[in-house]
């Protein structure tokens, strides 16, 4: 597929031209502001045309960063990461620090159990009785944003009575 299939028209693109391309864009799967900006730049759209067409689709709602946030970070949960690391990838893709604090905390009672889910799978749901086994465990869960917190949760809740 060719990028810039509009560069000899860069200098002078339609607003209805871009409007349609961002529409085509936005069809297939939400994006934030600045991944739509950043498409429509490398498919040759001139920079200082984008951002009245971006204007318009959020007033429109047709672009909306709350919706974008809460559909990726569902998705990324889902796949076994934690709200630090959905927390960096949200602000990566250009979105509002009020919006990813919203977005996680309208999230808050899914992380546990999401962090178990993500034990059992890797783990086989047995928690480590020595020093190293925690350690390794804890290195995995914190790749995959859970906080210390969540994880020393976890190593509470779950273990046994340990037998010295």
């Amino acid at each position: 597929m060719i990028w810039k299939r509009i560069s000899e028209n860069a200098g002078a693109a339609d607003p209805a031209l871009i409007r349609a391309k961002a529409m085509e864009l936005l069809v297939r799967r939400e994006h934030s502001r600045l991944e739509l900006w950043q498409k429509l730049v490398q498919r040759g759209f001139p920079p200082s045309q984008i951002d009245p067409v971006l204007d318009q689709l959020v007033a429109d709602r047709l672009l909306h960063e709350g919706r974008y946030a809460e559909l990726y970070a569902c998705g990324r949960a889902d796949k076994g990461y934690g709200p630090l690391r959905i927390a960096r990838e949200l602000r990566e893709r250009g979105i509002a620090e009020e919006c990813v604090v919203a977005t996680l905390a309208a999230l808050d009672e899914l992380w546990l159990p999401k962090l178990r889910e993500l034990h059992r799978k890797r783990f086989n749901a047995l928690i480590p009785t020595d020093t190293a086994g925690r350690i390794q465990q804890t290195r995995i869960f914190r790749q995959h944003g859970f906080t210390l917190d969540q994880i020393k949760h976890l190593f509470e809740t779950d273990s046994a009575p340990a037998t010295d």
